[in-house]
């Protein structure tokens, strides 16, 4: 029986799995933390991760949310643009 074994790894099999991907491209093979999409390693660990609004891990400002609008911002003229080209034609 295997739910009498002292080394019962039936709940650990069915757990739910780590959402994060290895180095090689293949997903995380660890059981996410409980109530987390990732394992321990992968940042599901307390206390893990940098806190909110920490301006120490800001490193070039690509993903602000000021670059995030601007660069839509961006896309949109130029979609704008390409449109009215295409009318003129």
């Amino acid at each position: 029986m295997a739910g009498d074994h002292p080394r019962n790894t039936i709940p650990m099999r069915d757990s739910r799995r780590c959402g994060a991907r290895t180095r090689s491209g293949k997903p995380c093979q660890a059981p996410a933390v409980t109530g987390k999409a990732r394992c321990r390693m992968h940042g599901g660990a307390p206390g893990s991760g940098a806190p909110k609004d920490n301006q120490n891990a800001l490193k070039h400002g690509f993903s602000t949310r000021e670059a995030r609008q601007k660069r839509q911002a961006f896309n949109d003229f130029i979609r704008q643009a390409r449109r009215l080209a295409r009318s003129v034609d």
